[in-house]
């Protein structure tokens, strides 16, 4: 990093030091100024709000990201735009904050975010769109093996405990739409029409290894056996030791069972909890059962707290409504044998035993159970539990594909169409996670590893403000364009850390 951004960054932090101390505030008068403000046009500053883009697009060329965008063929012409032209310009709407296809017209009529690409244009809404509905289902499914092969590259660079384990969620999300004339949709289970996507991700950097959407009357798991074999295929390129896969009740097919136990491959998947799994559960002794203590979820680092007033719980008493509340877990567990499989595998049993109360009548209390089916012999049955619950992680991510970036929005009026346009939102996605996982690479420095999982971890929102919505002024001098950035942030000195990580492979493929 050069000097004088490090001088930068030091008196970055002294001003922020100094201006969050509330005692060096004036007082007796309000500290939002009631000044009037004067507002001018810039004449020769050229300046962007979206600085990071710059780097993403650095990283989309040093990882080969347009090589690989470009080597699935759509177009008979590029006039004058290619594949990765499309791509990344929708891409780049999503982390710009645009949440629908016409948002890019604000960003096609900016010259200055022009000049930061060194283009004279880029697609404008409506071909955009039209790209989209040009993909056939077998051209998407080669686009996401050639990302994929992108992905081996950002993987191989990574230090030798990254390849310890990958752990791999799947889930379907429903994506409604009031559409009237969308190819595909259908009925969901719940009443609503839409599409219902399947979604792959890798829990260890928050990746989507895959996609798949679908009609909305379609099932959680169809198609799912094939993006799994598909998963293990890259995962065991890659070179990872082990690899487990979770999923609910919806993704246990038992009749793929034995082949990927063969394979090496662990599973822990959920079990509906039919007749025959309750008989064996309630068959079991009350010394087979075993008293489950889940661990705090978070860790205290400052003195505990008094405990607040619940204030759900006096009104929920007062009007006599049916309150169920969870007394204690207990686990067990049994070898069994799924019909389609032929071994047996362990099936893990949790006991949820809940009080009922309506008012202050106490009713008799409720017994649940919930199966979890592994072929992890080495783990304990909490931990299969554990390691059940934390899938939830896959939510927040499906959580963010809806609502930080829209990418479910289904604008379009196709389902493969569709597919393209959400491929797209979970490119993005990567992207922030290629961006991490290029810290730690070079250095095992503390502060820099905390910096990568901490970026791995942050919501997608968040991670926009802090690396992408940076205001910036762009310079073109000496053949070359310079992105100045206006304003620092806590995350500047890692912005010119990811600069300075980047600019050496770049310089090396010009040479």
């Amino acid at each position: 990093m050069a000097k004088n951004i490090t001088k930068q960054l030091e008196q970055y932090k002294k001003t922020v030091i100094h201006r969050t101390d509330r005692t060096q505030a004036p007082f007796g008068q309000t500290q939002l100024s009631n000044a009037p403000i004067r507002f001018e046009a810039a004449e020769k500053t050229q300046a962007v709000t979206h600085a990071g883009i710059a780097l993403i697009h650095q990283i989309a060329i040093q990882s080969k990201l347009v090589d690989a965008l470009n080597s699935v063929p759509v177009l008979k012409l590029k006039l004058p735009y290619h594949e990765s032209d499309h791509i990344l310009n929708i891409i780049y709407n999503f982390l710009c904050g645009g949440t629908a296809l016409e948002h890019i017209e604000y960003r096609r009529q900016d010259p200055i975010y022009l000049n930061m690409h060194g283009t004279h244009s880029i697609p404008d809404p409506t071909t955009a769109a039209d790209y989209c509905r040009r993909y056939t289902e077998e051209q998407i499914d080669q686009l996401q093996d050639a990302i994929n092969n992108v992905r081996l590259n950002i993987w191989q660079h990574q230090p030798k405990s990254f390849f310890e384990e990958a752990v791999v969620d799947l889930d379907g999300t429903l994506a409604p739409t009031t559409g009237e004339c969308k190819q595909g949709m259908d009925i969901s289970y719940n009443g609503q029409w839409g599409y219902h996507p399947l979604i792959v991700s890798l829990a260890n950097t928050k990746e989507i290894l895959f996609v798949k959407n679908r009609s909305g009357n379609r099932p959680s798991h169809e198609d799912a056996h094939i993006y799994i074999d598909k998963s293990i295929i890259l995962l065991q390129k890659a070179g990872f030791a082990k690899i487990r896969f979770r999923g609910d009740t919806d993704f246990t097919q038992t009749k793929h069972l034995d082949r990927w136990d063969e394979a090496g491959v662990f599973f822990v998947f959920g079990m509906d909890a039919r007749s025959n799994l309750i008989d064996i559960a309630e068959s079991l002794e009350n010394t087979e059962w075993e008293r489950l203590v889940r661990p705090p979820k978070y860790e205290v680092k400052t003195r505990p707290l008094g405990k607040r007033e619940n204030v759900k719980e006096p009104i929920v008493i007062a009007r006599g409504y049916r309150n169920r509340i969870l007394d204690h877990e207990d686990i067990a567990e049994v070898s069994y044998r799924p019909t389609a499989c032929k071994r047996s595998y362990r099936l893990v049993i949790l006991r949820k035993t809940i009080t009922v109360k309506e008012g202050d009548n106490l009713l008799i209390p409720e017994i649940r159970y919930y199966f979890y089916l592994t072929n992890d012999c080495d783990s304990s049955p909490s931990d299969i539990v554990f390691d059940s619950n934390a899938r939830c992680n896959q939510e927040n991510l499906i959580g963010q594909l809806k609502s930080d970036l829209q990418a479910l929005s289904m604008p379009l009026n196709t389902l493969e169409s569709n597919w393209v346009y959400l491929l797209c939102g979970c490119l993005a996605l990567s992207l922030k996670s290629w961006l991490a996982l290029q810290l730690g690479c070079t250095c095992c420095h503390s502060e820099e590893v905390r910096r990568r999982d901490r970026l791995l971890s942050m919501e997608f929102r968040t991670f926009l403000q802090a690396l992408i919505h940076l205001p910036a002024q762009i310079v073109r001098s000496g053949g070359q364009r310079i992105v100045r950035l206006l304003g620092l942030n806590g995350w500047s000195e890692t912005f010119f850390r990811l600069a300075d990580l980047v600019r050496p492979v770049l310089y090396s493929r010009r040479e």
